[in-house]
């Protein structure tokens, strides 16, 4: 058994949080997972991990060898991906990030077809609507819908998105139909959390960018949620024009303030800064841009 095998399996079982965790994520038996964890400290002669029937945690030099085994491990995948890069075709896991909304749609189809085109990937696909820490949590890259003001991160963009002011007409019957921006301000709304901007929606007057204020009695973390609240006549909602078309066709909901639309916000594949880009990496985000270059009609619409 090399070292290579051992700290790897040791940097898989703190990522998983255990070893079961582990075990199933690298189709072994817990008791191999734990040989191969006891062989690496026997080699190196110190405890990295203190162990219970209930809870797993690293020592100060388990905190260390994490650290820096991660770092190793990668300039090794780095390298094999770079002679595969020259060699044949791209192989490996890559670990993406993407928004849990749109997984179901043209997003979600994107990365399917990417892993298709490409049998020697492997795709471990996280949705979520929060926004994920790409480094700390181990994470290849990330598709967000967004304004990139992250410095740390190299973002492509893929497309244009769309989002939409949207109420229920009788609560637009009641509370009155918006006529500009600042009416919102006066009016219940339903606020997306995962906005950075969450209580302070934009719109597009005389040319140039107005930020108002908005409130409302519920808050929530995902755009369905959002979509929801709105239906149930709980307040206006700024939400992705793909969740209520089928919605505002049907009369449930209506579009305000149209003429005034900021336009479109964006769609980026990000990923960390590195000295060398792997090829697994570099082909998943040329997929995707070429994919949405394709398909731009549907990302127009929404994702």
């Amino acid at each position: 058994m090399d070292t290579l095998t051992r700290m790897r399996t040791f940097v898989e079982v703190v990522d998983a949080g255990g070893f079961s965790a582990a075990a199933r994520k690298l189709g072994r038996s817990k008791a191999l997972i734990s040989k191969y964890i006891k062989e690496l400290e026997d080699e190196l002669g110190a405890r990295l991990m203190n162990r219970t029937t209930r809870r797993l945690s690293l020592t100060e030099l388990g905190q260390a060898y994490y650290r820096d085994a991660g770092e190793i491990l990668q300039r090794v995948d780095d390298l094999q991906d770079m002679v595969r890069d020259r060699h044949g075709e791209p192989s490996g896991l890559i670990r993406v990030a993407a928004p849990r909304t749109f997984g179901d749609g043209a997003l979600g189809q994107a990365i399917i077809d990417f892993v298709v085109h490409h049998p020697a990937i492997r795709l471990d696909l996280q949705l979520d609507d929060r926004f994920v820490d790409l480094v700390d949590e181990g994470f290849d890259c990330a598709v967000r819908v967004s304004e990139m003001q992250d410095s740390s991160l190299i973002a492509r963009k893929l497309s244009d998105y769309r989002f939409v002011t949207v109420g229920r007409p009788d609560l637009i019957a009641s509370v009155g139909r918006p006529a500009k921006p600042d009416d919102m301000a006066h009016l219940p709304c339903v606020i997306d959390s995962n906005l950075r901007n969450r209580f302070n929606w934009r719109y597009l007057v005389d040319g140039a960018r107005q930020s108002v204020q908005v409130s409302g009695r519920v808050e929530v973390n995902s755009p369905s949620a959002v979509r929801m609240a709105v239906l149930a006549g709980l307040g206006f909602g700024s939400v992705p024009y793909m969740l209520v078309e089928e919605d505002l066709a049907a009369g449930r909901l209506e579009a305000v303030l149209g003429e005034f639309e900021l336009g479109a916000a964006s769609i980026y594949v990000v990923y960390p800064h590195r000295r060398h880009l792997s090829a697994k990496i570099r082909a998943f985000v040329d997929y995707m841009v070429a994919w949405f270059e394709r398909h731009g009609e549907a990302c127009r619409k929404g994702l």
